[in-house]
């Protein structure tokens, strides 16, 4: 017989917890392979220029690739019979061959000069790294797209910890790729063949794991091709808005005097925060596969509160006590460096709490199949960056380049939190 939401037990944190935290392993072992790349890179002769080049591209390929970032989030939300399992897979296939296409133009032709040096106004030596690492990481794409596709699959069947151990997999893989690598590379691309050989080796494994979890099928709202374009194309559009914020950013602060030592800083900040902030993206999957009725989402709001305070006081912890422990012993980054980012970073505590609101409210939206409201709310987020690019082109700052990184960066987030808040009814 059947149970009605009703009749349904109300969820609890122990339910939500080891849900959860297998996907936070799953994101703070995805970070630690950004800052493995880092602490790699940040050995090799000319380390700033290194350092700058492979944020930079990284940014610019998020800007293009955040697309197939969301596979595993429509996945969960729309895949539930053969029918949308292929159209599904469709659909990976053809955005990965756009993202593929774009970046090897910025890579080869003197669309990614325009980019990299007219738009974000980097020094040419950064620009010339940043299109060596972008021409290795043009089929990133098809990997990274199926990985994803693999994952929401796993999740779905709410194996959760098969995420996370694929992607341990993936760091030990790393290491070995980045190993291997010296051999061939001294410079940003190091970094970008370690990263596109161990996603490579995850996507391999989650796929295993996707075939072997035998995820039921109901067959009920099936979706066509066009359907899954129609509600994966707003989400896509989001996500790549998303990733124009810290184009942006770095668009702003490599004009200041700073320039190099701020993108450098910013790209190390960024992989911290990846793993220090990124696992609140997490409540979405939580939110699309657990939630079932108001007292559920009561329960998982209580999660969200605490688990953003734990990340906050970690945050702290990082950038003052642990300060050298972290960024000397094990990053091996230089003193000047490592003293520069003391301050940004702390401010960054505030950042879990308002990642952590966004993606709840993203996660609303998402299953209630609202998801054009996710593109305007990046449209606000991105508006007022840009009136911030606009306005640094006419008024000299005299402030690090990395305070002012950071905080166009929270304050950003917090902008397109406060228009979801108010669109949610």
């Amino acid at each position: 017989m059947m149970t009605t939401d009703s009749q349904r037990p109300i969820l609890t944190m122990k339910e939500i917890s080891w849900f959860f935290f297998p996907l936070v392993l799953n994101v703070q072992l995805m970070s630690v392979s950004h800052s493995i790349i880092n602490a790699a890179l940040a050995r090799v002769d000319d380390y700033v220029i290194a350092l700058a080049s492979f944020s930079v591209a990284m940014v610019v390929h998020l800007l293009f690739a955040s697309p197939s970032y969301q596979n595993h989030t429509i996945t969960i939300a729309i895949v539930r019979g053969k029918s949308s399992f292929r159209s599904m897979m469709l659909c990976v296939i053809l955005i990965a061959i756009y993202v593929s296409t774009m970046l090897n133009l910025i890579a080869h032709t003197f669309l990614g000069d325009i980019l990299l040096q007219t738009i974000l106004g980097v020094s040419p030596s950064v620009a010339d790294g940043a299109k060596r690492v972008l021409a290795l990481m043009a089929l990133l794409p098809f990997f990274t797209g199926f990985r994803g596709f693999f994952q929401g699959m796993v999740i779905r069947a709410r194996h959760t910890n098969l995420v996370s151990l694929a992607t341990g997999i993936r760091i030990g893989a790393l290491l070995f790729w980045l190993y291997i690598g010296q051999q061939w590379f001294n410079g940003p691309e190091l970094g970008a063949f370690g990263l596109l050989m161990c996603i490579v080796v995850e996507t391999t494994m989650m796929g295993l794991f996707a075939w072997r979890c035998h995820v039921p099928f109901d067959n009920r709202n099936e979706k066509s091709t066009g359907e899954i374009l129609r509600f994966a194309l707003p989400v896509a559009f989001s996500s790549g808005l998303q990733q124009t914020i810290p184009v942006v950013i770095n668009a702003i602060i490599s004009r200041l005097p700073d320039a190099n030592l701020a993108l450098a800083s910013f790209g190390v900040i960024r992989a911290l925060l990846f793993m220090l902030a990124g696992p609140m993206r997490n409540l979405q999957q939580v939110y699309l596969t657990l939630i079932e009725k108001p007292q559920d989402y009561a329960v998982l709001l209580r999660f969200f509160w605490w688990t953003s305070l734990g990340m906050g006081l970690l945050t702290l912890g990082i950038a003052g006590p642990a300060n050298q422990l972290i960024f000397d012993n094990i990053f091996g980054l230089a003193e000047p460096l490592r003293q520069y980012i003391i301050l940004p970073l702390s401010l960054c505590a505030i950042f879990p709490l308002a990642y952590g609101g966004t993606n709840l409210l993203r996660a609303y939206f998402t299953a209630t199949h609202h998801t054009v409201i996710l593109g305007q709310a990046t449209l606000i987020k991105f508006a007022y960056l840009l009136i911030c690019w606009l306005v640094s082109l006419f008024i000299p700052l005299q402030i690090p380049g990395i305070l002012l990184a950071i905080f166009l960066l929270i304050s950003s987030e917090l902008a397109e939190a406060w228009f979801l808040r108010l669109r949610r009814v």
